[in-house]
């Protein structure tokens, strides 16, 4: 059984262009290999938007070599890039947006959510890509939330959305290059998780809200993030309160990782060429809806 290793916490609030608030959960920059193949996750939000006339969010820029995973629990985000995907995805939709050998793109809140305003919420996954992958075809999913299996926990009131991977015998929607696991998890007060993992997998839990506890005087507090020990088969996590929580585990990718700004890469050559590729004009821009 994998153990509780240690809490990771950042509790610094910044912004990603208009997104504000944004914490910073975890970053390969901070843990390094230890996440893997994860490289970063943000959480924007909670937060409410004013009604505008004004577009906001993050404009056009580039990406390469990993994936971009974002969970939208409240709000409407509208994405475009260079390759012609895109849609509009609200409350329970997933967007799984594989850079690849690269991508420009711009992700909006949406011109009708722009209008009325409201709450927003949403985590933002970036997953590395292995080396023989850095350079492929990008790819764009749109998971909509009714794609996405649930699974009702014993408790009847705990769920699970499987996104990536399996769980119960159910598996989730993404296609991914390596094989992992990313579970949305609401679990009732006492509920309790059993996560099945590989001996030598990485295993992260990331406490969006409310209380965990993973051995008595294990306790996991809201946006903390538990790194489980690489070694064991699965654990499992009680609710102290309602919370509501993702999981991640995953298979290593055991290469070099040299990360700069919107590139990951394996080396500082591939880092310098990206820019070079940005510079003229290789990974094109962003297409309009139709195109």
């Amino acid at each position: 059984m994998k153990h509780l290793a240690f809490v990771h916490r950042n509790d610094t609030r910044f912004a990603v262009g208009d997104f504000s608030p944004v914490l910073s959960v975890f970053s390969h920059l901070e843990l390094g290999s230890t996440v893997s193949p994860f490289l970063l996750l943000d959480h924007i939000g909670p937060g409410r938007l004013l009604p505008s006339t004004r577009r906001q969010g993050v404009n056009e820029h580039p990406h390469r070599g990993f994936e971009t995973v974002t969970l939208v629990y409240a709000g409407e985000i509208e994405h475009r890039d260079s390759t012609g995907g895109g849609g509009v995805i609200g409350a329970g939709d997933v967007q799984w947006m594989t850079a690849a050998a690269g991508v420009v793109h711009r992700e909006l809140f949406s011109e009708a959510f722009t209008q009325r305003g409201g709450r927003f919420e949403m985590i933002q996954l970036w997953v590395n890509l292995p080396a023989a992958d850095k350079l492929g075809a990008p790819r764009y999913q749109s998971l909509a939330r009714a794609a996405i299996p649930v699974v009702t926990l014993a408790d009847g009131e705990s769920r699970v959305r499987v996104i990536a991977g399996t769980f119960a015998d159910r598996q989730g929607p993404a296609l991914t290059h390596t094989r992992m696991n990313v579970l949305d998890v609401e679990l009732a007060a006492g509920g309790q998780l059993e996560v099945a993992t590989e001996d030598g997998d990485t295993a992260l839990v990331y406490l969006r809200s409310g209380r965990l506890q993973f051995a008595p005087e294990e306790p996991l507090e809201e946006q903390g993030l538990a790194v489980l020990s690489n070694a064991g088969n699965g654990f499992p996590v009680t609710a102290m309160e309602r919370s509501r929580l993702l999981v991640l585990t995953g298979a290593r990718i055991d290469e070099p990782i040299n990360g700069h700004g919107p590139f990951v890469m394996n080396s500082y050559e591939e880092i310098l060429q990206a820019y070079e590729d940005v510079r003229n004009g290789t990974l094109g821009a962003v297409k309009p809806a139709g195109e």
